[in-house]
């Protein structure tokens, strides 16, 4: 009966090593997946909402294929304005291409103003209120069958740096 015992508690030992190593693969494989990273470029005239943002490929080994890039506002304080996505405009891949290879960077604008309204211009702290973000859609590296949804951190307008620029908020 000892014998038994020790043999079924050997394959539950066993049982759970595999699994505790398949999910460090697992989560090893998720780890090297790429991410888009953002920035955006300083506003030197006009809406806080007309900037040129950036999307980066920094992942070292993989592609962002078929990037599909949304822009949200996620708020305006003091507005009650509910959160809000539109498709990023006027994106502009390196060499026509619809994705970024490891290291590649491309550009795009968010119509905001559509989705705020026009009276932007008479009310400049619309922006200083408000926080955006960007969704990323693209396929899953070495498999064109899935696609992975990516979310950034959130934006806010950086009114102290000279030029001012939408940087990213630290996490709450």
């Amino acid at each position: 009966m000892a014998r038994g015992g020790a043999r079924s508690i050997r394959q539950a030992f066993v049982a759970l090593l595999v699994i505790g190593l398949l999910a460090g693969v697992a989560f090893g494989v998720w780890s090297l997946r790429p991410t888009p990273s953002y920035s955006s470029e300083d506003l030197t005239t006009g809406s806080a909402f007309d900037v040129v943002f950036r999307v980066e490929n920094k992942n070292p080994w993989f592609a962002l294929s078929n990037l599909k890039i949304s822009c949200v506002v996620a708020h305006v304080r003091a507005s009650g304005m509910e959160p809000t996505m539109i498709g990023a405009t006027n994106v502009r891949f390196p060499a026509g291409a619809s994705g970024l290879e490891p290291g590649e960077s491309a550009a795009f604008t968010c119509p905001f103003r559509t989705l705020i309204g026009h009276p932007i211009n008479d009310d400049p702290s619309v922006a200083q209120r408000a926080e955006i973000y960007f969704r990323a859609e693209y396929d899953v590296p070495l498999s064109g069958s899935f696609r992975i949804t990516d979310n950034s951190a959130h934006f806010s307008l950086n009114t102290h740096l000279l030029p001012p620029r939408w940087t990213s908020k630290p996490p709450r």
